[in-house]
């Protein structure tokens, strides 16, 4: 098999997901957006468009989560060695 430099090119394509939410967390997602918007001098930002960057921040902010996928990774790429 040859080597090539680039390994496997990751699959981006964005995935649509439907939600339900609680009312009381939709309500506050609105307020965060009014008073997002209202910092940045623009108007309110809805809802939907704070979900990706607010879980883009959970999970980049998750120490337990980055130490058990580096775990995960170690085994995974140990399972190819072998």
């Amino acid at each position: 098999m040859t080597k090539l430099k680039l390994g496997p090119i990751p699959d981006d394509k964005p995935v649509k997901l439907t939600v339900e939410l609680p009312a009381e967390l939709h309500r506050d997602l609105i307020s965060y957006g009014e008073i997002l918007g209202q910092e940045a001098g623009k108007g309110p930002i809805e809802p939907a468009r704070l979900v990706v960057p607010m879980l883009e921040r959970f999970i980049a902010t998750d120490r337990g989560f980055a130490k058990a996928r580096r775990s995960h990774l170690k085994r995974e790429v140990a399972k190819q060695g072998s």
